[in-house]
């Protein structure tokens, strides 16, 4: 589809949106309704179809290398966007002359660019590291013409140097095994900013390099030639004579050549540098490398969990809610289709982390459908008609679904500003799927209902319901509560304050990780002793479907440590499929941005629960949040795992997930203080736990089902992740009932004001 023709086609469905929710007519929003299912779901199953319009696939998945690039200013100016921009361009050029397909090369903040590459065995990685951090200075300085007697009396005391001129070493031919020195003008005569070609090219001499100088340049090298005919120019290369040929002529016409010992290659990295000079030094402060083969794995265990957990959810889905549940169960396929098809339609990458971010999103997706669905227990038991059940099922369950989704959106949109490379993706899915899960559950399945109730004869349905009426009491154990989550909170504090540093990974203290594969079998005590540096710690894990080494250690050293391995076991067929480089400032701001994300997204949550509810609403929300994600990572902790970028997605999903839960339970309670319902308010809200008890533990069951399909076949990487959502799903569940309403009913009573008149003042302001 042409850009005009989708302009065309999404103007179409917001007029359709738009006349969806003004029209009061039901009948018109029964067409409507189905008219946008249909064309959005038609859409976006369009754009994943064809194979030329496929979901790109991260290097996590697809196998590829990726580099962080860092600028090193020079000046107090630092990296102007200029600086950037041709920075960006030279790396492109560089990388072109691998001849890989669809590199992406974009920059990163002010002063990093990100490079990922897909397709390069290990040697070609150590070559792309070396060419993306050549500055290639090129400089053409004069000789001294005193010769090689002349800095012999200089290095002997005889004769004191000029200032003006540097020693240099120096090999005058390829066949020389020893360096002499001669003295170079420090004072460049010309640089290479005026050179506009470089190509490697072979004659009875050997490889060389010839350069083409723009009109400036040719004019200022044939004056300087003029000046110093018969004298050696020295080629220096960052600071290294390469060449010192003799100006035969006055007048080269523009051309010059560079004559000196190059093999093939190193001829054509020199005219690749040279061609494409970078103007400041640059580091590289991270490289992640996966291999084809993991990579495959990678997509075969993710499938394998989505599906798994996708069929777990649709069978619990229509086993508990029966034919309601079969609506539900086309609503979350729908769900799918929009996610993937938004992906697809915006060219977003597919990461792994991606992968768990949809998995998730379809356990969360079956949320806002238990919400109605247990709405509508509740409107059919009032003795109400189906249709009349279905209109008040939808419209009491709106807000809650509106106000979870909207704070769990928040802790989302706040991890994809803030987060980086694969777990960026996980925010992308992350937010396609609530957006998308809450246009399956508000427009299609109201829409498929209306059309079974007012044109297939629906009468009634029937439910499950497991967990029936109860009445208990549990602010009244709130003090109980109280100390055993100080306890947990407290050891979860002290795990982690004794681990110390090896809480965290590579990602955020630098370093290097090294996974190796073999076709024959090593050992951990067999590797151990190969290796023989306690500094190094080795592990033994599951990558995908294969069974892999890990060696995590010092930055720079994975390989040197994959050589002593080869040499140690040269018969066990051992490769590298993945490799990762940290450096140790880039890993600290890791950590930088992963606290900042927390914070924000906690001031974002508390604002809006704010606004949307009141102060003591939002103070015991963002308590219960701290909650959860404190003993969280202490059990992370306990079990020995490692914190790293994935996990802090894993971090701020507890927390949008916390939030979620929470919301439900507070929208109940809002719902009866604002109905004016009689009793004390600790009364109101052991009445709002209970009602919303059976929906606080169906949705966590249904996560629990396909989180846990993530942590049986989502390999190694993602294990930690779903081990931590599924802590955060239990702690969260806990936390609901046992922290956020305690705390609500201690801030409101310290701060001396009615939670009732608090929210019927805010209830009073909105509709103002």
């Amino acid at each position: 589809m042409t850009p005009a023709l989708t302009f065309a086609f999404g103007l179409l469905l917001l007029v359709l949106f738009g006349w969806y929710f003004a029209s009061d007519l039901s009948s018109r929003k029964r067409w409507l309704g189905l008219i946008l299912t249909l064309l959005l779901t038609a859409f976006c199953v369009e754009q994943i179809i064809p194979p030329t319009k496929k979901i790109r696939l991260g290097l996590d998945l697809q196998g590829g290398t990726s580099f962080l690039i860092r600028l090193v200013p020079q000046t107090e100016n630092g990296i102007t966007p200029d600086l950037l921009e041709q920075a960006v361009e030279v790396i492109r050029k560089r990388i072109d002359q691998y001849g890989v397909s669809e590199p992406v090369i974009t920059p990163q903040g002010k002063d990093r660019i990100l490079v990922q590459i897909a397709g390069l065995d290990a040697k070609q990685i150590e070559e792309a590291k070396s060419q993306l951090q050549r500055v290639a200075k090129l400089e053409f300085a004069i000789v001294d013409d005193g010769g090689a007697s002349h800095v012999q009396r200089i290095q002997s005391g005889e004769e004191v140097m000029d200032p003006s001129y540097v020693l240099k070493s120096y090999k005058s031919s390829k066949e020389s095994k020893e360096e002499s020195q001669i003295l170079v003008k420090r004072r460049a005569a010309m640089t290479g900013e005026y050179v506009t070609k470089a190509f490697a090219y072979f004659d009875q001499q050997g490889y060389g390099v010839s350069l083409e100088l723009n009109a400036e340049g040719a004019k200022i090298f044939d004056e300087v030639a003029r000046q110093n005919k018969g004298r050696q120019m020295a080629i220096l290369l960052d600071g290294e004579v390469i060449s010192a040929p003799v100006l035969q002529t006055d007048h080269f016409g523009g051309r010059a050549q560079i004559t000196g010992h190059f093999s093939d290659k190193e001829a054509r990295e020199l005219a690749s540098a040279l061609e494409n000079p970078l103007r400041v030094p640059v580091q590289i402060e991270e490289t992640r490398s996966v291999s084809p083969t993991l990579g495959s794995d990678s997509i075969r265990s993710g499938v394998l969990a989505g599906v798994s957990g996708l069929t777990l959810v649709m069978a619990f889905t229509f086993l508990y809610y029966r034919f309601a549940g079969l609506v539900a169960i086309v609503g979350l396929l729908i769900n799918i289709a929009l996610l993937l098809g938004a992906m697809a339609m915006f060219n977003f990458t597919l990461t792994l982390p991606g992968i768990a971010g949809i998995i998730l999103t379809i356990g969360m997706a079956v949320d806002a459908n238990v919400l109605i669905f247990e709405r509508l227990r509740e409107e059919m038991a009032a003795g109400k008609s189906l249709p009349t059940a279905l209109a008040g099922a939808y419209e009491k369950a709106f807000s809650a679904i509106f106000d979870a989704n909207a704070t769990t959106l928040i802790t989302a949109l706040i991890l994809f500003w803030q987060a980086s490379g694969s777990v960026k993706g996980f925010a992308v899915t992350l937010t396609l799927g609530i957006i998308a899960s809450m246009f399956s559950a508000l427009l299609f399945t109201r829409t498929a209902f209306r059309w079974l109730v007012e044109k297939g004869g629906l009468k009634s349905l029937r439910m499950l319901n497991l967990v029936t009426d109860k009445k208990f009491d549990f602010l009244g154990k709130r003090k109980l509560a109280l100390v055993f989550s100080i306890l947990m909170i407290g050891g979860s504090i002290g795990i982690f304050a004794i681990r110390g540093e090896k809480n965290f990974g590579i990602d955020f203290r630098g370093g290097d990780l090294l996974i190796v594969d073999s076709s024959k079998p090593v050992t951990v005590p067999e590797a151990r002793s190969a290796i023989n540096d306690p500094g190094v710690v080795i592990q033994f894990q599951r990558e995908g479907i294969k069974e892999v080494l890990t060696f995590r250690s010092a930055q720079g050293t994975s390989g040197a440590l994959l050589k002593q391995l080869e040499t140690a076991f040269p018969d066990r067929g051992l490769v590298s499929i993945g490799q990762d480089t940290v450096g140790p400032q880039i890993g600290m701001e890791f950590a930088k941005s992963a606290m900042i994300a927390l914070g924000l997204g906690m001031v974002g949550i508390f604002l809006y629960v704010t606004l949307q509810f009141e102060f003591s609403f939002a103070l015991g929300a963002v308590v219960a949040l701290l909650h959860d994600i404190i003993i969280t990572i202490g059990v992370f902790s306990l079990i020995g795992g490692e914190l790293s970028l994935v996990m802090v997605g894993a971090i701020l999903t507890i927390a949008g997930y916390s939030i979620n839960d929470t919301i439900v339970v507070f929208d109940r309670i809002r719902e009866g203080l604002k109905n004016g319902e009689r009793g004390s308010i600790q009364t109101l809200m052991n009445i709002s736990i209970n009602e919303t008890l059976g929906r606080t533990l169906l949705t966590g069951g249904t996560t629990l089902l396909s989180v846990g399909a993530l942590y049986f076949f989502g390999g190694t990487v993602l294990r930690d992740f779903s081990f931590a959502i599924l802590v955060g799903i239990l702690v969260g569940t806990y936390s609901s009932v046992y922290v956020a309403s305690p705390v609500v009913l201690w801030a409101s009573k310290l701060r001396g004001k009615s939670v009732r008149r608090e929210v019927l003042e805010t209830e009073a302001l909105k509709k103002a």
